[in-house]
């Protein structure tokens, strides 16, 4: 009698799951990255705690506990400039905020544009400037705006006025400059998204609100807008949530001596601390200030939102 050779069976797995694990593989490297250059650097914030003084090492240095926090009120002259910065800070979030608006009424605009031709030129123009650095912004700024640019030169041939109005030096109207640099340059890329929004929302509402009778304003009012609604709330809350965040770039290649009162929001004031100055200590006391700041902001319009509209983001 032969023997009877039996072959192990192979476990088939749940192909749900075998696409989990391979989309898992594919997005591990990105979260490679973030854990490196998001979570890693968080220990970090000891620094916060100690004296620190380069070139020394961190546990060479002294503990001082909470020193380097109750230094910012502890004199007439810092509480006033940290009162400055943060009102620079708001004064920018603010106008974020107030005009939040903007990429979906923009994205609303284009959706409308019935020339398919037209309305991809136009999406490109105001898509491009998002990937210029602020660095080529500022120049093109210093050419069109500064003291001998195109502005200033072709005003004085003109005879306008003889002596060239200084734009770039000058904080008078520096919040409403900084917020419309960072319109043009973002406004074509924030609406992306509520352009794919409008993309996702159901054509059968459109046909229906047309054989109703409404026309393309009705139809916007009623049936793009209400769709957009969810997603335009979402990113405001994350908008609020980062109020004390305006970014750094921007400001750092806008400011000068003669701006730097009112153009210095709280990430250029912490640079400005820390690298300008070298006291590091205490530009990282007030960015782990800032970053419990922004989660207690983020959990507090979290918890609005779910009282006020039944939703969360987190």
């Amino acid at each position: 009698m032969s023997d009877v050779v039996i072959k192990p069976q192979r476990l088939k797995m749940d192909p749900r799951k075998r696409q989990g694990y391979i989309m898992f593989l594919m997005i591990l490297p990105l979260l490679s990255l973030v854990f490196l250059f998001q979570y890693f650097p968080l220990h970090g914030l000891i620094y916060a705690f100690y004296d620190y003084r380069p070139p020394f090492r961190l546990f060479d240095t002294d503990f001082v506990g909470f020193r380097w926090f109750t230094t910012l009120v502890a004199n007439a002259s810092r509480r006033r400039q940290i009162l400055e910065v943060l009102t620079n800070t708001f004064a920018m979030s603010g106008l974020s905020i107030l005009f939040s608006w903007l990429p979906m009424a923009f994205a609303i605009l284009l959706n409308i544009i019935s020339n398919r031709p037209y309305k991809r030129v136009v999406q490109t123009l105001t898509t491009l400037p998002n990937f210029i650095s602020w660095v080529l912004v500022y120049s093109m700024a210093f050419f069109i705006f500064s003291s001998t640019g195109f502005v200033n030169t072709l005003a004085i041939r003109l005879g306008i006025y003889e002596n060239p109005i200084l734009f770039l030096q000058s904080g008078d109207n520096v919040w409403i400059t900084m917020w419309l640099w960072g319109t043009w340059k973002g406004l074509g890329w924030s609406a992306i998204l509520y352009i794919a929004a409008i993309a996702g929302i159901d054509q059968e509402l459109y046909e229906a609100a047309y054989v109703d009778g409404a026309g393309r304003f009705r139809v916007v009012w009623h049936v793009t807008i209400p769709g957009l609604l969810p997603t335009y709330f979402v990113l405001l809350l994350l908008n609020i949530a980062s109020f004390l965040s305006n970014g750094f770039e921007q400001f750092f290649v806008f400011s000068n001596p003669f701006n730097l009162q009112r153009i210095q929001v709280l990430d250029l004031f912490v640079y400005n601390l820390g690298i300008g100055q070298g006291n590091y200590s205490l530009a990282v006391a007030i960015s782990l200030m800032r970053s419990l700041i922004s989660l207690t902001l983020l959990f507090t319009v979290n918890r609005l939102s779910k009282l006020l509209r039944g939703e969360t983001i987190i």
